[in-house]
């Protein structure tokens, strides 16, 4: 900012607190239409009038916030250590807070129906933050199967050193399972003396595709618990926010790694947290403690990619479903785990329910093993031989041999995590090149 105005500033400098909150309200509808979170992402939470009228956010490249006075210091303290409700009321630490990253967390608020957000530097630090601000020695994780090996490893291998322990069910389990399944974790929570944490689901579940039922597991719960009733949460990263909300059907908080279908160009890392802010005022209290909070530099970029989400991932969607009509047909192809194209009775019942949307990544059974699988990944020229997912680019990988190696043997066969699956995320290039990419590599199984 220039230090010489030819007439006096009508808005607070850049180093005022709260630089983009005020003088000028969001607009949120027009014409007593509400408007959809595709047109909010061009400037929810963001005044130009407020940072030299710039169209875009700059990036605040700052560790430390100027207060107004002595008072408004002390005001924000109070939030930010809990001695008064509501959190922070303006800027005041990067491990805290920071514009970029309020921007960001305003939007990702819009597209879940939330009333908060909270931003973080992984999905696995927004993971294991949740967990730990909302579990004490003694309490019990109710959880679907299969998880990402990394939520699955952490609750398993390292709550466990503190006491907290869980009980798992398969992702498309019915009413009277699920009953059973909150019985057994009241029980087992009542006698460690605990209570039972959370219920946190995976839907659908990496890499099976495998539906959870999040209305019945919020009738479970309820019907299980009249008081101190335990938060759902759910990893929506493989549909959200776009094919599918969960908390129009009964999670209280949404989970996602920001790595992909968000940022969705694999050039960054981070994750979120979005729900009521009774549910994530513990995390955003832990995480103040601990740090964890995504960098300007990341929030600005994620900032970006929002603006274009709708449109990658319903030309990644439109991509996936035409490939996946190729390759249900193909003679080296045992099966798909494509939510598109499902079998079961029951999880077509819960995708009519849950889902917006088929999504774009999948699994591929070939017929064979490891052998025929790791053939035809190698064989693939467009799609590249990576894992992760979301991404403007097709990648192909091998959970089994790759993000599920960790996973116990056993563990795997229960889950379905077999040696011919193969996990496809469809990118946005042209669908026909891609399904050429797959003819030929399936020449070489």
């Amino acid at each position: 900012m220039s230090e010489e105005k030819d007439s006096p500033p009508q808005s607070p400098p850049l180093g005022a607190m709260t630089p983009r909150r005020k003088p000028k309200p969001p607009i949120e509808e027009i014409g007593g239409r509400k408007l959809n979170p595709s047109t909010l992402m061009m400037g929810h939470g963001f005044d130009p009038v407020l940072s030299e009228g710039s169209i875009k956010p700059p990036i605040f490249l700052t560790s430390t916030f100027a207060f107004e006075n002595a008072a408004a210091g002390k005001r924000h303290f109070e939030g930010i250590t809990g001695k008064r409700p509501g959190g922070a009321e303006g800027l005041v630490y990067s491990r805290f807070n920071g514009p970029n990253q309020e921007i960001l967390e305003d939007r990702l608020s819009v597209w879940d129906g939330a009333e908060d957000a909270l931003v973080f530097s992984s999905g696995m630090t927004a993971i294991c933050v949740l967990m730990l601000a909302h579990c004490g020695a003694g309490d019990v994780i109710v959880h679907s199967g299969p998880l990402y090996a990394a939520s699955e490893g952490f609750v398993a291998k390292v709550l466990s050193k503190f006491g907290v322990t869980y009980i798992d069910f398969p992702a498309g389990a019915a009413r009277e399972e699920l009953d059973d399944v909150m019985a057994k974790a009241a029980a087992k929570a009542k006698e460690q003396g605990g209570k039972v944490a959370m219920v946190y689901l995976e839907s659908p579940g990496n890499p099976t595709n495998a539906l959870v039922d999040v209305e019945a597991v919020q009738a479970a719960r309820d019907a299980t618990f009249e008081t101190d009733s335990p938060p759902i949460a759910i990893d929506n990263t493989f549909l959200g926010p776009l094919w599918q909300r969960p908390l129009e059907h009964g999670a209280d908080i949404v989970v996602y790694s920001l790595t992909k279908y968000v940022g969705g160009h694999s050039d960054l890392v981070a994750g979120s947290v979005a729900g009521a802010k009774k549910w994530l005022d513990p995390i955003r209290s832990l995480r103040n403690t601990m740090g964890g909070i995504c960098d300007p530099n990341t929030a600005w970029m994620l900032g970006r990619s929002l603006e274009t989400l709708e449109l990658r991932m319903n030309r990644a969607g439109e991509n996936a479903k035409l490939v996946c009509a190729f390759l249900a047909k193909h003679p080296k192809v045992e099966g798909l785990g494509y939510l598109g194209m499902i079998d079961d009775p029951r999880q077509q019942d819960i995708f009519n329910r849950h889902c917006l949307g088929a999504g774009s990544t999948f699994s591929v059974f070939i017929k064979g093993g490891e052998a025929e699988s790791f053939r035809f990944l190698d064989a693939l020229k467009i799609a590249k031989l990576a894992v992760s997912l979301g991404g403007t680019e097709t990648l192909a990988s091998h959970p089994a041999a790759m993000t599920h190696l960790s996973v116990p043997d056993e563990r795997k066969a229960a889950l379905g995590i077999t040696d011919n699956l193969v996990r496809i995320s469809i990118g946005i290039e042209d669908p026909d090149d891609l399904i050429a990419d797959f003819a030929q590599a399936l020449e070489a199984v």
